[in-house]
């Protein structure tokens, strides 16, 4: 070996050999291999402008009847009971509601 080149201690001739397709099959078969990036996940990915999040991409979709956002003046005493089942309770209160008026 000539005294300027480094030792190589891989089969190059082996490298050299490897087709595209062998590559290809090594790369899809290795845990670590990141996913192809599609359309849909960068419709899934949050959307950031530096350091600030500007669109989250994933999470609860839209409903068909969103709720709306009302003012309501209740007795304390009614918010406390509620509140002390835990998280939700604004969903009670509107199960409430639905039950008084529809029986449902």
């Amino acid at each position: 070996m000539a005294e300027n080149k480094p030792a190589t201690y891989s089969d190059l001739v082996k490298v050299d050999a490897t087709t595209d397709d062998e590559i290809a099959r090594q790369i899809a078969g290795d845990a670590d291999t990141a996913p192809e990036l599609t359309d849909d996940w960068f419709d899934k990915a949050d959307l950031h402008y530096g350091a600030t999040l500007l669109r989250r991409g994933r999470g609860r979709p839209r409903l068909g009847a969103p709720k709306r956002l009302v003012s309501l003046r209740l007795d304390q005493d009614v918010i406390e009971r509620f509140r002390a089942q835990g998280p939700g309770w604004q969903s009670r209160i509107n199960g409430a509601l639905r039950k008084h008026l529809w029986g449902e």
